[in-house]
């Protein structure tokens, strides 16, 4: 048994027209983590609420370490569910030092014991010299470490983070991504994490689970999620990408398409007429003598390297839609010059 399984988790809230989460199916071992990820409404923090107790679902059951903590004839309340929670906004008391703030959550604890397992806590994400502080001495990652440090205190069998990285800057974001995901990994401990930003839920997590319309698109690792998406939806919304139709060739790998033939990494199993496929920016690479060519109508400056959005000449004069194609920075391209590029197979995937 893993260790939390949510089994057909439906929410319905009054008034809408459709769940807000949809016959959820989702198994969660010990000591992984895990990120819902999705836009505004894809019902990922409706999950979080039901999982903590917060919300109850409409139909489906809960167990979290073989205990039911949800189901048609029983409901287990939140302080008993044995989760600790890293709310957006961190959620500390300004009045209270870190200490304090740590210890807020050891309630049936001796005064001693509480001590010294904040203490524990301090030291595990770094900041026990801070202990006599308060929140408002402290920066932004600071904050978000004595949070986590504050829902890992009670030691927790799963701690939720909603939205951890959103409030801070580009620079530190990606070192806490590091840190959190450090400590937890750490401690062995059991994640689930909210989160609308790609980059967030790909650094932190073990495995992705892409949310739309309260129905779960893929999961997978990281690394399979980006190069194999499952449909088109997945495909644009963890990278940008290009979608082509086209149809499959017999030997079930090459795509005939507009732009002219791509090929997938591996044989498909079947045969299927119509398709889509999905091709990676960073797949195309460009070469002096590459099989696509095309016209530069934009160049778009990302700092690791260029985008460009080059026209390609389709049976009816030019394609619709520009492909976007990832180029070194050094490169000089300018709007309106011609480009040559070939395309990674690794990074052509087909989609539904």
């Amino acid at each position: 048994m893993s260790f939390i399984q949510l089994e057909n988790i439906t929410k319905h809230f009054k008034g809408g027209e459709k769940p807000a989460v949809n016959s959820l199916q989702l198994n969660i071992e010990k000591g992984e983590i895990i990120t819902l990820l999705g836009p505004s409404g894809c019902g990922k923090t409706t999950t979080l609420r039901m999982i903590a107790g917060f919300e109850n679902p409409s139909e489906g059951s809960l167990h979290i370490d073989g205990k039911e903590v949800y189901s048609d004839s029983r409901t287990l309340p939140p302080e008993k569910r044995g989760i600790g929670m890293v709310f957006q906004d961190y959620a500390l008391f300004p009045h209270m030092s870190i200490l304090k703030n740590v210890m807020f959550g050891l309630n049936k604890w001796s005064i001693k014991a509480k001590k010294q397992r904040a203490a524990e806590v301090l030291e595990l994400v770094g900041l026990e010299e801070y202990a006599h502080r308060y929140p408002t001495e402290l920066s932004g990652g600071q904050q978000q470490r004595i949070a986590l440090a504050r829902a890992l205190a009670p030691r927790p069998n799963v701690v939720l983070m909603d939205e951890p990285f959103s409030n801070l800057d580009a620079s530190l974001r990606e070192k806490m991504r590091f840190d959190v995901t450090n400590i937890l990994r750490k401690t062995n401990t059991t994640a689930i994490i909210v989160t609308h930003d790609q980059k967030d839920a790909f650094a932190v997590s073990n495995r992705v689970v892409v949310m739309n319309d309260g129905l779960i698109q893929q999961i997978a690792t990281p690394k399979e999620m980006y190069r194999c998406p499952k449909n088109c939806f997945v495909a644009q919304f963890v990278g940008k990408t290009n979608l082509l139709t086209g149809t499959m060739d017999t030997d079930l790998k090459n795509i005939h398409t507009h732009i002219g033939k791509v090929s997938l990494p591996t044989e498909w199993q079947e045969h299927l007429d119509t398709v889509k496929v999905s091709v990676r920016p960073e797949g195309c690479r460009l070469s002096e003598e590459g099989a696509h060519c095309g016209q530069v109508e934009r160049v778009t400056y990302g700092g690791e390297f260029q985008e460009l959005y080059v026209r390609l000449p389709g049976k009816q004069g030019l394609t619709g839609e520009p492909m976007l194609i990832n180029a070194p920075v050094e490169k000089d391209v300018e709007v309106g010059t011609m480009v040559s590029f070939d395309i990674t197979p690794e990074l052509v995937a087909l989609v539904e």
